[in-house]
Parts: C-alpha cells; structure tokens; sequence
C-alpha cells in the first residue's frame, strides 16, 4: 500500500510538472505571437498616417552621391542581422533625388523567407520618409509577375525566376498587412494571371503556379475568407484589412476553378501513365526488356506526374480540401512520388511492395487473439450492453401485447353489446381484470429475469476472480517480463479476467510509464492494447492524448537528460500507428513537428519516428504520397543544414529504410566445377582430422591448370578460421615436398600482400592482414622462410612510410594495428628465436619495437595488454623502457657490444684457422675427395646433433646462420690444408695421370706464398712437362679452386636428388593403403623419408637437420618449427 501511495504521489508530481512546463512552452509561443503581431500593428498605423519629415530636414542630412550610392547598394543584401545597421544609415542620409534607384535595389534583391520581415521594417521606413516610394515599389515589385520576353526566359534561369516570384509575393502581402500597399486589387490581377487555365500547357509553369497559389493561400488565408491560425484576440486586426467581399468571392472561386482544372489534369496524366505502364509491361513480358527511349519517355512522364501530384495535394491542403485520390485498378505499378520500380529496373511493374518484410511480422502486427473466444462475455462489458437490448426488446413486446389485447377486448365488448345489452357491465369488468392480470404478470416476468440475470453476472464475476489467483499490481508487476508474442497475449487474457473501469485507467497508467531504455518492450505494449481495443474503447481513448500531451510537452526541451525520453515516446506512437491504433495524421503532425525545428534533438526524435513506422506509411497506399514528401523534405534539410557526421547518418539510414535504393540484383560469380571442388576443400572440409584427406586429393588435381588457382586460395587465408591458418601452411609444406615452385609462389605472394597492405591502410582490409602475419609466422615455422625473411619483415612494418609527406596517412599517430600485426608475427613463430644470432636480432628489435610503442603515445588497454603478454611469452627479464632517452642509450650499448664482437671474431677465426693448418695432414687427390664427402658427411651429423624436445628447448649448434659460418669456416681451413699438395689440373704425363697438379710450395715448412704448377711444353715434336712457382692469390689458382668446389657440389646435389626420387617411387607405391606418415629429412646420411604408422604422426624437420614436433590436435605432426 506504501508503494503504491508512493507511486501514485509520485505520478501526480510528475503530471503537474509536464502540465506547468506545457503551459509555459504555450505562454512563450503567445507572447512571440503576440510581440510579432502587435509590431505590425504599429507599422500599419505608422504607414498610414506617415509624419514625414520637411524639406528643410531632410537638406540637413548627407546628400552626397558618395555617400548615398553606398547605401542604396545595401539595400540589395537585407537580412535580418544587418537591419538595424541599415536603418540608422537611412536615417542619416537624404534619398530624395535616389528614391527610383532605392526601389531598383530592393526588387532586384533575393530575399529569404527569413529576410522578408526585415525587408518590411526597411520598405516602411522609406514610405514614412518619402511620399514617391511607395508608388514605385509596388511597381518594380509587380512587373516581376509580367510575362518575360522569349529571350528573357532563354537567358534567365526558370528556377530563380520562380523563387524570385514566391519572395516578392510574400512581400508584397506583408506590406498589405502593415499599409504600405492599401488596395487589394493588385492581388486580383496576380491571382487571375497564376489561376488562367492557359498556363496548363506549359507544365513547368504550372508547377510554378501551383507553389506560388499554395503560399498565397497559407500566408493571406483571410482573402478566401478562411479564418487564420493564429490567436483569437487579433482577429479583428485582419477584419480592419480593405479586403471586399467580392474580392474575396474572387479569390475563392478561381482558386476552386483552378483546382478542379488541375485535378482533371492530375487525373488525366495518371491515365497516360498507366496506359503507357500497360504497354511497357507488354513489351516487357514480349521482349524481356525496354528501349532506351521508351525508359526515358516513361522516366519523364512519371516525374512530371509526381511533381503535379505534389503541387495539387499542397493546393489542397491549403484552401482546406481533401487532397486528390489516385484511382489504383491493381494493374500497374501504384503511383507515388519516389524513384519506385521502374521497367528498366528488371522487376515486373505490376508487382506491388508488401507492408511488411515477411510473414512474421505481418502476423505480429495483423493477427490478433479474439479475446471473446478465451473470456466469457460477462468480464469484457459486453453483457451489460445485451441486458440493455433484452430489456428495451422486452419492453416493446409487452406494450405490444397489451394493445393487441386492448383491442380483442374491446371488439368483444362491441359484439355483446350488439347482441346482449344486459351483460354490458359484467363484459367491462371481466375485461379490466383480465388486462390488470396481463400486466402484473409481465412486470413480475421481467423483474424475475432481471434477478436471475444479475445472480448469474455476479457469480460469474466471482467465480473468474476466485480462479484468479493474482492480484492487479502482480500482473503489472509480470509486465516488463513479456518480450514475446505468446506472453503478451497471455497476459492480455488475464487482465480481462480482472477488468474494472480502475483497473483500465491502472493499466494504461503502467504502459505508458514504460521505462525510457526498455524500447524492446514497446512493440508489445502497443500489441496489448491493439488486443484490448477490439473490446474495450477506451483503453486506446485515454493511452493516445497521454503520449500526444508528452509529446508537445518534450518537443521543446533541449537537455540531453530529455532524450531518452523523446525516443521512448516517439517509438511507442510508432509502434501504435503500425497496429492501426495511432492514426496516420498524429505521426506526420509529429513529424511535421520535427522537421520545423529540424536540429539537435529533433533530427534524433525524426529518425527514431521514421525507423519505426516510416516504411509502413510509405507502403501503405493511404499515405504512401504524403510520406514521400516528407521523405523529400527530409532529404532537402540534410543537404542544406551542416550537419555534424552522426546525424547525417542518422537520416541517410532513416530515409534509405523507409525507400531503399533500386539496385540490381547481386550477380554471383561463375566458377568452374573445379574450382568450386578446390574452395570446397579450403574452406569447408579442412580441419585437424581431414588434413590427409585434404592434402590427398589437391595432389590429385591437373597441377598446370589449378596451381595459380591454388595460390590464390591458399592466401584467401582470411576466408577460413582463424584457428585453422597452420593447417594452410602444412598443406603447402605437403605440396611444396613435390611442387618446389609452389611454395615459393605462396612466400612471394604473402609478402607481397604485407607490403600492399602497407601502402594501403585500409580497415576493411585489417582481418585480412592479420590472417596473412599469421601465415607468414607458420610458414617460418614450416621451413619455408629463413629468419631473416621475418626480421625484414618486423623492420619494414615499423618502418614503412615514415620520413614520408603520407606518414600521417599510412601510420596515423592514433592508429595502433601495426602494432597489432607485429604481436601476431612474433606470438606465432617468435618463441623460436632463443638462441644464437636469432635470440640477439629478436633482442635488438625488441628495443626497436619498444621506441615505436613509445612514439605511439597512449595506447588502448587491449593493445597494451596483448603487448605485456608478448614480452611476458618471449622475453620476460626484458626491461620496458619508458622514455626514448634511454631506449636510444640501450640500442647505443648494444651496438657497441656487437662492433667490439664483431672485431675480436676474424682474430680468433684466424687463430683457428692457423691451428686447423697445422694439423692438416697430406693427402693425395683422392683423400682430398673423400675428404671433402667426408665433410658434409659431417655437416650433416653436427646438423642432426640439433634438435628441438617438445618443450622448444635447443641442442647442438645454435642457429642455421652459425651453421652456415662453420660451414664456410671448415671448407676455408680444409681447403687450405689440402692445397699444400695439390697442383693445378692443367696438365699431367702418364707417370703422374691419377695425381693433382696444384701444390703449395713449402707445405710442411708451413704457408709458403707461391704455388707448384706442372706446366706441359712442347718442343718440337716431343712434349715435356715442367714445373712453376705461381702466386697463392694469382687468379688461375683461384678460378680453379672454385671450379673443384663448384663441380664437388653439383656431385652432391645429384647424388641427393636421385636418393629422393628413390624415396618418393617406394613412398607412391606403398601409399595405397596406408595413412600418410611423417615427411622431412629422416636421416643425417641420406636425408630420406620416413613413414612411421600407427597413429599418423607427421614428424617435421627444421633447418639444418634439427627435428621438431607439433601435434595437430594429438594427432597429426607437421613439418618445420612446431612445437
């Protein structure tokens, strides 16, 4: 009872409060009304009877033609804002000699609507000062009206000539008003010029007309004798205006005649365009398209018919008459005012659009429960209403009884009479009393059943409320809970079961105390009373002047706190209209509303009204016309008001939902059976368990024809999951192993991709480059990219573009995604490089990415959290540093460390190289050979000695890159050791056929500077070989070396290939019916593949021989990195 004592205090305060704002918004608009209307009295009564100054006042004043000139050129720019400065400077000079030049001025001035009482204030103070003024203005203002010459027209625009007309139309009837134009004759003869019927054949013109007549009408409705909207007290203002009665008979009958011209021509057009309509969908349905022409002739006369229709409906509306009704035979298209379906749109003209979207919400918003179907009569008032009609039914039967009765007995009594007179008496009495008995006994009759009648109402009444077992405030309570159809219906029934005239006024009081952001409650709110109201009237009688009054009361607060509000009220007459309850004339008042003041809150009230109802009121066919125009009206407010960017889209939504763009329909594109099969494998059966399946039958694919289809796929990585790109990556480790171009088109195309993405920055392209990092992070991990293919890349995404004139466009200062795109590379593949040159690159980019952080500013919380969690993945000791002062200090030392690192390397390389030198022992040619097999034999096992565990940990050497400088680092000393007995191959005898011919002089004695060469001579006819001494450095000594280490190299290369090819045959032929196994490297010696069965593993293998593992799912092991 508290709560409710609460609530209803609650409610009154609130209503004192909208009803004490509503009257103070009303106060104000009278005392603006009042302010605007009491300043035309006083320039009427100051215009006529003007005190104009003398002769001798005026010679005071500053006539220069100076000093005029430059006044009367203002004359030409009136405003409002520049009108009192104006006014003080005709104060001060004399006009007298200029007043025909003044006029000039003033009529070849544009003038706004705004600008046209400040033209009024300026046109009276020249008519108080000058007696000639007058007489000219309104003879330069009328010759606007005059037919123009033909060259007039050809060289003036039709549309400011038009506008020129409107303007000086206003004026003129303002100064009508204030008694500087005194006969109302000049309106006569411009009205009989605009209403002359010969003007209908020229259509433009008659557009023209049609605007001009409307303004006339609105702005000077007492000269057709209508009664002008505005307050009663200043009527008798417009009374006093010299406007005769056969003036005003006039005006009103050719502004009739007028119209019924107009409609007839409206009527007439409409049948053209129908009949042209009918014979464009013949040749539609004959030839499946339209001519050009025939769309052109069909565009032209559809605009120009909904132009007239336009112009006729304003007319209308404005001399207070129902605007025209297009007959619709359901034959062709219906007639609106917007760019509807045209033939040339390829949809048949014929088809009409449905009020609603889909079945659904038709029957949300049209099928209705019958509440008489589920509650008895009795509890929805109806029983009250029959027990009237039995009552009144009941009555005139028995009164027409009792005359029938009456006159039974008085023909019996008649009949006695005649034959026996003697009975006379007794027949009287006997008649009385049988007609007194008639009576009582119908009036007990109908007592009786009024009794019974009310005993059964009222056991109805208790036997429903005792089988209710919730109260009123519960049910209202149950109310914010109903966000479905079948609990609002639900709900509705249960009320009725507790209907009283109380519980009505309650539950309308509920419904529209709705809360403000509970919007998704308003469709069924209105469905609940649309249920309601087939039942019980007058529950949508008192809901519609309570949101009307909230309404008219919020329209005119600005606060923001106001705004949640007006939306919650808009949408709610919205929904309502939709269910037919709110009549279409409420929502376009409240529009109408909107659209005057059309800024601030009300650009967000409109919108809101336009996406709740606009596009059932611009397809219903009652009010299809009249919401074009304001769609229109709309549109021509958005272009000419600057809008900031969140309204102009707030109104571009609202008027493309209500009358959506023509567009054709999306052609989807053709592809070959192929490739559908090929993006089928892609991007719908790849997963962890059908990778094999996959991988399988892509190797089965005409490889000429689809390769560059597979490319393109294959970097659509986008298109896929995201969880799903490392599957991507292994199917190209499984082709590249027998396509060796494939792999590296995909690496190419990665890249490139990263780069264009770069030079682009678009956003709808960021998912796109966040699946190719990702993708170039797994093929790293896959072996198809070196290290420093990654570090480029890191270098060029920090990198790229700065210095530049587009810095600011290709890496705004506030746009942190490269950030993002550098955390997905390094959380893909940067737990990798922990050890050797690797681990120190990574380091020294670390501190690189650490300034470009910095130079970022502020960042979002997620990109600092995904940063925090990276360093926290890959280097958890690293310092952060927070000022680019120290950075630059940090990259300084580390600089320092590696140029003192890198000159204390070559020393202890030649140290070692020395040493290696003195431990080389002599070999012939051939131990020289072998001992070159020998050291890839060994490459391949100081290779194998790195591996990766399951953890990541690294074994053996540190990194492919110090493999690499081992490698060159050993040939260089083995080289070494050998050329000391080796000669140069240029020539040999037989006794020296199997030995080389290069040899370091002195190889024992240690490093001496030339080198042995057996040199064959010829004399004579004898040939001879003699020796040489040649520099060490000569370039013969070294051509040949690279020769034999060239030549070495391409043994090996064969050598391994024939191995593999070995090893792909026994693979093919054995694949049949067993499950892919592992692929890679299997051996330090041969290299060769190796299946394991069981459960499928796929055992990978890193640069340089080191094996790593990555369980896809518990099942598959992929190639490369993997963990």
């Amino acid at each position: 009872m508290e709560s409710s004592q609460t609530e209803n205090l609650t409610d009154t305060k609130q209503d004192d409060d909208a009803r004490q704002s509503k009257q103070e918004d009303e106060e104000a608009r009278i005392e603006e009304y009042k302010k605007l209307m009491d300043q035309k009295i006083a320039l009427r009564r100051n215009n006529q009877n003007p005190e104009r100054p003398d002769a001798n006042y005026l010679r005071t004043l500053d006539s220069s033609i100076k000093r005029n000139t430059t006044v009367i050129k203002k004359l030409k720019t009136i405003n409002d804002e520049q009108k009192d400065g104006l006014m003080d400077e005709l104060k001060s000079v004399n006009l007298s000699k200029f007043v025909s030049e003044a006029v000039s001025y003033i009529c070849e001035a544009k003038l706004r609507s705004a600008d046209i009482q400040a033209a009024v204030q300026v046109c009276s103070l020249l008519h108080q000062r000058y007696k000639d003024f007058s007489p000219c203005l309104i003879q330069g203002l009328l010759k606007v009206f005059l037919p123009g010459k033909s060259g007039d027209d050809l060289d003036t625009d039709k549309n400011s000539r038009a506008m020129k007309k409107r303007s000086t139309l206003k004026l003129l009837i303002e100064l009508y008003f204030v008694g500087i134009v005194e006969d109302a004759s000049i309106f006569v003869n411009i009205i009989k010029d605009l209403t002359s019927l010969e003007h209908l054949k020229d259509r433009e013109a008659t557009q023209t007309n049609l605007s001009l007549l409307s303004s006339f009408v609105r702005q000077g409705r007492l000269f057709i004798g209508l009664r002008s909207h505005g307050h009663e007290s200043y009527d008798e203002f417009f009374k006093d205006l010299n406007v005769t009665a056969d003036q005003k008979k006039f005006f009103k009958k050719a502004l009739n005649s007028y119209y019924d011209a107009v409609s007839e021509l409206l009527q007439s057009e409409n049948a053209s365009l129908r009949l042209m309509e009918a014979e464009n969908a013949k040749v539609l349905s004959a030839k499946g398209e339209l001519s050009d022409e025939n769309t052109a002739s069909y565009e032209k006369l559809r605009k120009s018919f909904d132009q007239l229709l336009r112009g006729v409906s304003s007319l209308a509306e404005a001399i207070d008459l129902q605007p025209p009704v297009m007959p619709d035979d359901g034959n062709t298209t219906r007639v609106t005012t917007g760019t509807d379906v045209t033939p040339s749109s390829g949809k048949e003209p014929s088809v009409l659009e449905p009020i609603w979207d889909d079945d659904d919400t038709k029957t949300f918003y049209e099928s209705l429960p019958d509440l008489r179907a589920f509650v008895p009569a009795v509890l929805l008032g109806e029983a009250e209403q029959k027990l009237n009609e039995q009552h009144a039914k009941g009555r005139e039967q028995s009164s027409e009884s009792n005359a029938e009765q009456e006159t039974e007995v008085h023909d019996n009594a008649q009949t006695s009479s005649a034959t026996e007179d003697q009975l006379e008496g007794k027949a009287d009495d006997v008649a009385k009393d049988s007609e007194e008995k008639e009576k009582d006994k119908g009036k007990e009759a109908e007592k009786s059943k009024e009794k019974d009648l009310d005993r059964k109402t009222e056991k109805d009444k208790e036997k429903v409320r005792a089988l209710d077992g919730g109260s009123l405030d519960n049910l209202l309570q149950r109310l914010p809970g109903c966000v479905s159809r079948d609990l609002i219906d639900q709900l509705t029934v249960e009320f009725c079961y507790l209907n009283s005239k109380a519980s009505r006024k309650k539950l309308v009081r509920a419904l529209f105390s709705v809360p403000r952001t509970s919007l998704e409650l308003l469709p069924y709110y209105s469905r609940m009373i649309a249920t309601l109201s087939s039942c019980m009237k007058d529950v949508p009688t008192m809901l519609l002047p309570m949101l009307e009054e909230e309404f008219n009361f919020l329209i005119n607060k600005k606060d923001q706190i106001n705004i949640e509000t007006k939306i919650k009220n808009i949408r709610f007459i919205g929904e309502l209209c939709k269910f037919k309850i709110a009549p279409a004339a409420l929502v376009f008042s409240c529009l109408k509303a909107c659209l005057d003041d059309f800024s601030h809150h009300n650009i967000d009230v409109a919108c809101n009204l336009l996406e709740t109802c606009g596009r059932f009121l611009y397809r219903s066919p009652e009010t299809t016309i009249r919401m074009a125009n304001m769609l229109e009206i709309l549109m021509r407010l958005k272009n000419v008001k600057n809008l900031d960017p969140r309204h102009s889209t707030l109104v571009e939504n609202a008027y493309y939902l209500c009358k959506p763009p023509e567009r054709s329909a999306r052609v989807s594109k053709v592809r070959p059976p192929l490739y559908q099969y090929i993006r089928k494998l892609l991007f719908s059966d790849l997963d962890k368990s059908s990778v094999e399946h996959v991988l399988r039958q892509l190797r089965k694919l005409p490889w000429v024809e689809c390769q560059q289809y597979l490319v393109k796929c294959f970097l659509k990585v986008h298109k896929g999951k995201y969880s799903q790109v490392h599957l991507i990556a292994l199917l190209t480790a499984g082709l590249s192993r027998y396509h060796d171009d494939f792999a590296v088109a995909v690496v190419d195309e990665v890249l490139e991709e990263i780069r264009v993405g770069l030079e682009l920055n678009d956003y709808a392209m960021q998912q796109r480059r966040l699946a190719h990092m990702r993708f170039l992070g797994e093929l790293y991990s896959y072996k198809h990219i070196d290290s420093s293919v990654v570090f480029e890349t890191l270098y060029l995404i920090i990198m790229f573009g700065h210095g530049t004139y587009e810095q600011d466009v290709l890496d705004p200062p506030e746009d942190c995604f490269r950030i993002r795109l550098i955390i997905t590379l390094l959380q893909t593949c940067g737990h990798y490089f922990t050890r050797g040159s690797s681990k120190r690159k990574l380091d020294k980019f670390l501190l690189h990415f650490q300034r470009y952080i910095i130079m970022k500013g502020p960042l979002p919380l997620d990109i600092e959290f995904d940063i925090q969690d990276l360093f926290a993945e890959l280097r958890p000791n690293m310092t952060r540093y927070s000022s680019i002062d120290e950075l630059n200090s940090a990259l300084a030392e580390l600089e320092e460390h590696e140029r003192v690192a890198s000159v204390e390397k070559p020393e202890s390389e030649r140290h070692s190289d020395n040493e290696s030198q003195k431990r080389q022992p002599h070999d012939d040619g051939r131990g020289s050979a072998n001992g070159a097999e020998g050291n890839g034999k060994d490459h391949g096992e100081g290779a194998d000695s790195e591996s990766y565990s399951d953890s990541g940990s690294i074994g053996g050497h540190e990194d492919e890159e110090d493999l690499l400088s081992e490698e060159k680092s050993n040939d260089a000393s083995e080289n070494e050791g050998d050329d000391e007995d080796d000669g140069m191959p240029v020539g040999s005898d037989e006794d020296e056929s199997g030995e080389e011919t290069v040899d370091e002089e002195g190889g024992n004695a240690g490093g001496g500077s030339k080198v042995r060469v057996k040199v064959l001579m010829k004399k004579g006819h004898k040939q001879q070989t003699k020796q040489m001494f040649v520099p060490g450095d000569c370039s013969l000594v070294q051509s040949t070396k690279q020769q034999e280490a060239a030549e070495l190299e391409e043994k090996q290369n064969i050598k391994r290939r024939i191995l593999e090819y070995n090893e792909r045959e026994e693979e093919e032929m054995n694949g049949g019916s067993s499950q892919m196994g592992n692929w890679g490297q299997g051996g330090s010696n041969t290299g060769s593949s190796i299946r394991s069965g069981g459960r499928g593993n796929w055992d990978g293998w890193i640069r340089g021989g080191a094996r790593r593992h990555h369980a896809a799912g518990g099942f598959y092991q992929g190639y490369g990195r993997r963990r």
